[in-house]
C-alpha cells in the first residue's frame, strides 16, 4: 500500500486535542487495509516525527434514520478505522498549519 493512501485525515475533536496536549497522542482516520507498521512509517515521513507507539480501533457502521415530508429515510453510515499515534518526548505535530 502506498504511504499517501494510508492517512486519510486527522481527527480534530475535543478529546483528541486534550490527548495531544497531555499524552502527545494524535488521532488519524486511516485506511481500513493499513496495518500499524504502515501507519507508523506514513506519520514519520509526512510529519517528520519519531513514533513510539500506534494503537488502532475500528468504529463499526451505524444505522441512521431521519424524518422528512415523504416519510422516514433509513440509511447506514460506513465503518472506519482510527489510529492513535504517540510521538517521542519533545516532538509535536502542528495539525492547524494548513487550515
Amino acid at each position: 500500500m502506498k504511504l499517501s493512501e494510508v492517512l486519510i485525515k486527522p481527527v480534530l475533536t475535543e478529546k483528541a486535542n486534550s490527548q495531544q496536549d497531555k499524552l502527545r497522542r494524535y488521532a488519524f482516520k486511516v485506511s481500513k487495509k493499513a496495518n500499524k507498521l504502515e501507519i507508523k512509517k506514513a506519520v514519520e515521513t509526512f510529519y517528520g516525527v519519531t513514533v513510539t507507539s500506534v494503537n488502532t480501533a475500528v468504529s463499526p457502521a451505524k444505522n441512521k434514520s431521519r424524518f422528512t415530508k415523504t416519510g422516514v429515510i433509513s440509511g447506514r453510515k460506513p465503518s472506519y478505522k482510527k489510529a492513535f499515534v504517540t510521538v517521542k518526548e519533545g516532538d509535536a505535530i502542528d495539525m492547524y498549519s494548513n487550515i
